[in-house]
C-alpha cells in the first residue's frame, strides 16, 4: 500500500465551503504515481505504457479546508492486460472518499491493449491488498 498526503488549498473549496468533488479525482491520480513508476521509474511520460479506462469515486463525507487528507492506494486485482487500483481518503481519521481506477497496459503503436509483461505483473502483485 502507498500513502500520499494532501493539504487542501483554499481555491479547491466551493460555494458550500468544502473541498470540491472534482479535486478528489486529481488527488487519486496523483496518489497513483508510485504505480506509474513501476512502469517507468523515471516518470518518462512517453514511455508510460498504460491508459486510464475507468474511474469511480464514492464521496463518503465532506472534506474541509484546513486539515490534511491522507490517501491510501493499493492494487485490488490484476487481469490479463488491466489492473484495478483502489483508493481511500481520510481526513482527521475519518474516511471521506473511496475510489477505483482501472488502468490498461496499452500498445500505443498498435492502438490496443496488450498483456501485462510478467515483470510488471510481479511488481504489481507486491502491492495487492484488497480493500
Amino acid at each position: 500500500m502507498f500513502t500520499t498526503a494532501f493539504s487542501p488549498r483554499f481555491y479547491e473549496t466551493d460555494a458550500f465551503g468544502h473541498v470540491n468533488n472534482t479535486v478528489v479525482t486529481g488527488w487519486f491520480e496523483t496518489a497513483r504515481e508510485p504505480i506509474f513508476r513501476i512502469f517507468t521509474p523515471d516518470m518518462d511520460i512517453k514511455a508510460l505504457s498504460m491508459i486510464l479506462a475507468r474511474v469511480e469515486v464514492d464521496y463518503v463525507a465532506q472534506i474541509h479546508y484546513g486539515s490534511e487528507v491522507t490517501v491510501n492506494t493499493g492494487i485490488e486485482k490484476i487481469g490479463n492486460s488491466s489492473f484495478t487500483v483502489w483508493h481511500e481518503a481520510f481526513q482527521k481519521g475519518v474516511v471521506v472518499a473511496r475510489g477505483r481506477a482501472v488502468q490498461v497496459h496499452f500498445d500505443f503503436a498498435g492502438q490496443k491493449s496488450s498483456p501485462l509483461p510478467e515483470h510488471l505483473r510481479l511488481a504489481l502483485e507486491q502491492h495487492l491488498s484488497p480493500v
